[in-house]
C-alpha cells in the first residue's frame, strides 16, 4: 500500500514523539476503526503503541485503490490501549 499525506499530516509528523512506521502500522492493522462524523470519505484508525506506554495513536484517512491518503494522526488524549 502507498501512504501520501496532506501538508497538515505533513506538519504533524515535524513531532518527534510520532513514527512514521507507527501511522502506517495503525492504518494495516488498526485496534478499531470508526467513520469520520463530519466527512464520510474518511476513516479513523486507532492503535495503541506499546512503544508510548500503551497510549492511542489516532489516523484519520481515505482509502483509495492500494492508497492510504493520511489527513491527520495524533496522539488520542480520549482513549487509552490495552
Amino acid at each position: 500500500m502507498r501512504f501520501t499525506h496532506t501538508s497538515h499530516a505533513l506538519e504533524m509528523l515535524i513531532d518527534p514523539t510520532i513514527e512514521r512506521e507507527w501511522i502506517e502500522r495503525t492504518v494495516l492493522s488498526p485496534d478499531s476503526v470508526e467513520p469520520d462524523a463530519k466527512h464520510r470519505d474518511r476513516i479513523r484508525a486507532f492503535g495503541a503503541l506499546p512503544e508510548r506506554d500503551g497510549r492511542v495513536l489516532r489516523v484519520v484517512y481515505v482509502a483509495g485503490v492500494n492508497e492510504a491518503r493520511i489527513i491527520t494522526l495524533f496522539l488520542d488524549r480520549s482513549r487509552r490501549g490495552r
